[in-house]
């Protein structure tokens, strides 16, 4: 689904910053528990180019392990608001984070990314020629990611296996920016009432609701973040098992945005298993089909990693990202085509109740 470029409601209601500055943006940071990754993203806060006078707003889910102490050894040296509050999920904290925030344009990271030099630069240079109230960036895998970090960053993000939904050229118009690396306007924040109570899902939620009221999005290709990701092969099957929940629960409640390509992790699932059933039964090409792909996967991971424990690990990753993924998406499918009920009464785990604190 494309947003419509340069519609009269965007025109005449929502006119653009001339020229954007440091100090109108508000960077906000939901965490829960992970001071430790607080203080790697405050430290690279410090050592971004340019201008340092944005306002960091980190909000506590809840936490029982708070980042207070590492917050407090920042305040010299960065502008930050901290507030503590009930949990209630990563989305409900965002948009208790913009509503306090005093910038004009938000950057929504996650706790558990790293700044490049000329992150925020790149970000003021993109707005400030080609304006939009809502941009997202990739992540990539710094050199000090461990192997397991980089090789599934590589079957998150690689072309070759997500087609570069995350961030790539080719979708820099018709982008559907993710949370770990988002920024969104004060008025776009404001008419669509931000992020909802699904997890994950909530950013594509937003970013097709964003697309509906006829505010355009990007890709900066440029202002990338590492994102470090502290998993384990459990965790990140979990992770991408409810990746593939949720894209059903979007396709029900948003039609008009299904794409065929959904369905690729499924049918790649059941046709793996599928070859190997043939295999035994004296029918190999399907089963050398795969494992041309496979191979292939191995070989653009070594290329873009140079490292050759990381391919290996790769391929892992990229049968567990298909079989969650795939898996969940078939599950909720199904589940939500047999019966009325709504996706929070089937999956009441996929969606947080929203915080109660008055603002």
């Amino acid at each position: 689904m494309l947003c419509l470029e340069n519609s009269w409601f965007h025109e005449i209601l929502y006119l653009p910053l001339q020229y954007m500055l440091a100090k109108e943006i508000s960077f906000i940071i939901p965490v829960f528990n992970r001071p430790d990754e607080v203080k790697e993203l405050l430290d690279s806060f410090i050592n971004l180019e340019g201008e340092k006078d944005f306002e960091i707003v980190i909000i506590e889910d809840g936490s029982t392990l708070t980042s207070k102490d590492i917050i407090d050894g920042f305040s010299n040296n960065l502008n930050i608001s901290y507030y503590f509050k009930e949990n209630s999920g990563p989305g409900d904290s965002r948009n208790y984070g913009m509503k306090l925030a005093k910038g004009t344009y938000f950057i929504i990271l996650d706790s558990d990314c790293i700044l490049p030099k000329n992150y925020l630069n790149e970000v003021l240079k993109s707005l400030n020629k080609n304006y939009v109230d809502c941009f997202g960036g990739p992540d990539a895998a710094h050199n000090s990611f461990t192997n397991l970090q980089k090789a599934i960053n590589f079957s998150m993000t690689s072309f070759i296996t997500t087609g570069g939904i995350r961030g790539n050229r080719a979708s820099v118009n018709k982008f559907q920016p993710r949370s770990f690396n988002m920024g969104i306007s004060k008025v776009a924040f404001e008419a669509t009432g931000g992020f909802g109570r699904i997890h994950p899902g909530e950013d594509p939620d937003l970013s097709i609701r964003l697309c509906k009221l006829n505010f355009n999005t990007k890709l900066i290709p440029e202002a990338f973040v590492y994102h470090k990701r502290r998993i384990s092969w459990a965790k990140f099957y979990s992770q991408v098992y409810k990746f593939g929940l949720t894209r059903s629960i979007l396709n029900t409640w948003h039609p008009e945005t299904k794409k065929l390509t959904y369905w690729f992790p499924t049918i790649f699932s059941i046709g793996l298993l599928a070859s190997f059933v043939l295999f035994f039964l004296g029918i190999e090409l399907p089963l050398k089909s795969f494992g041309i792909y496979l191979v292939l996967s191995f070989v653009v991971a070594l290329i873009n990693t140079k490292n050759i424990i990381v391919p290996f690990l790769a391929i892992i990753a990229i049968i567990i990202q298909f079989f969650g993924y795939g898996y969940g998406f078939l599950k909720s499918t199904l589940i939500l085509k047999l019966s009325n009920k709504s996706a929070e009464q089937l999956f009441p785990n996929l969606f947080f109740r929203v915080n109660q604190n008055e603002i």
